[in-house]
C-alpha cells in the first residue's frame, strides 16, 4: 500500500517544502484540497515550528507533513519535538536523516527523505525507509545535478522503495510522465508559488507567472550549494563575482536575507526568487484546489495521447 493510500489522500501529491513559504497556511490549503501539505521548518527553531504545527491542526483535519532541513542547527531539537507533537509524516532535505530515522519510525511516523542521487537513495533505503522523494535538478531552490527524467527511473531500479518524482512537474502531463518513469506520485513546489493561498508577496507570484523557459539560473555552484532561482539583479551579480573567485564571505554577504526580501518585501531585484524551470509553464495565479484538479486531469492527457498515437 502506497503512502498516499495509507493517508487516504485524494491525490498522490506532496507539496514541496519551501523555507519561509511553506507555512501552515499553504500546507493546510494543499491538505484540505486533497494533497499532502508540508510545513517547511527551514531555519526555524523548535518553538516556531511547534506553533506552525498547532496552527495547521486548527485549520485542517487532514494529514500534513513537516519537512526538516538536516543542516539546520535546530535539527536535533526539532527531531524530538515532532514526535512530541504527534506529527504524522516527516520529509527531510539537505542530508542523510540516518541519526533520526529509527526513533521516528519507532514513534509510528512516516519518514520520506528527499534525495538528489542514486547513492543517497541507497543509503537511506537501508534504514527501513519505504518511500523516497527523488528530486531532479529542474526543481527550484537547493538542487542536485541529475535531471528528473534520468534520475527517477535509476532510483526506481536501484532501491526497493516507492518513489515520488519531483522537479519540473506542474501539470497533468508531468504527472503522467512521472508515473511512466515508475513513480507512485509527485512532489510539486513551484506551481504552488502561483496560488492564491501561498503566503508570498504578489511581486514574487508575478515573477513566477511572467517567467519563461530560460528565466531561471543556478547560483551557488562555486560554494558547493547550488540553488535555482529566477534571474534578477542579485542572481546575476552573484554569478559575476563568483566567476571572479571572490571569497565566500562576499558571496554570503550578497545573499544574506535574500529569500526573506523576496517573500516578505517583494524585492524582485535583490531578493532570492527561488523557482524551478517549470515556472515557464505557469501563466496565472489560481486557487490550490484548481491547481490540483488540473494536475490530476489524467483523462485529458490520456485522451490526447490516444489521438496522437492514432
Amino acid at each position: 500500500m502506497t503512502v498516499f493510500k495509507k493517508l487516504k489522500l485524494k491525490y498522490p501529491i506532496v507539496q514541496g517544502a519551501m523555507a519561509n513559504i511553506s507555512t501552515h497556511v499553504l500546507a493546510a490549503a494543499v491538505s484540505n484540497a486533497g494533497g499532502l501539505g508540508v510545513i517547511a521548518a527551514g531555519g526555524w527553531d523548535a518553538s516556531k515550528l511547534r506553533e506552525e504545527i498547532r496552527l495547521c491542526k486548527e485549520v485542517t483535519k487532514n494529514p500534513f507533513a513537516v519537512n526538516i532541513m538536516l543542516m539546520s542547527p535546530h535539527a536535533d531539537e526539532i527531531a524530538q519535538m515532532v514526535i512530541d507533537e504527534n506529527v504524522e509524516v516527516i520529509t527531510t532535505g539537505a542530508g542523510n536523516p540516518g541519526k533520526y530515522v529509527k526513533k521516528w519510525l519507532d514513534a509510528g511516523i512516516i519518514v520520506i527523505p528527499v534525495v538528489p542521487s542514486v547513492a543517497l537513495a541507497k543509503r537511506v533505503a537501508r534504514l527501513g525507509i519505504e518511500t523516497l522523494i527523488v528530486e531532479g535538478t529542474e526543481a527550484g531552490g537547493h538542487i542536485g545535478e541529475s535531471s528528473t527524467m534520468s534520475l527517477v527511473p535509476q532510483v526506481v531500479d536501484a532501491v526497493d522503495c516507492d518513489v515520488i518524482a519531483a522537479g519540473g512537474i506542474a501539470d497533468s502531463r508531468g504527472v503522467v510522465a512521472a508515473f511512466a518513469l515508475g513513480a507512485i506520485g509527485v512532489q510539486a513546489g513551484t506551481v504552488f508559488l502561483a496560488s492564491d493561498e501561498c503566503p508570498i508577496h504578489d511581486n514574487y507570484k508575478n515573477a513566477v507567472v511572467k517567467a519563461r523557459d530560460t528565466s531561471t539560473i543556478v547560483t551557488g555552484r562555486a560554494t558547493g550549494a547550488p540553488v535555482r532561482v529566477i534571474k534578477n539583479k542579485m542572481a546575476r551579480e552573484y554569478i559575476r563575482i563568483a566567476n571572479k573567485g571572490i571569497e565566500l564571505e562576499k558571496l554570503e554577504e550578497l545573499t544574506l536575507g535574500s529569500l526573506r526580501k523576496a517573500v516578505l518585501d517583494g524585492d524582485v531585484d535583490g531578493g532570492s526568487l527561488m523557482a524551478g524551470q517549470i515556472a515557464g509553464l505557469i501563466s496565472e495565479v489560481r486557487p490550490v484546489k484548481v491547481i490540483l484538479e488540473d494536475m490530476f486531469n489524467i483523462e485529458y492527457v490520456l485522451k490526447n495521447l490516444g489521438e496522437i498515437n492514432g
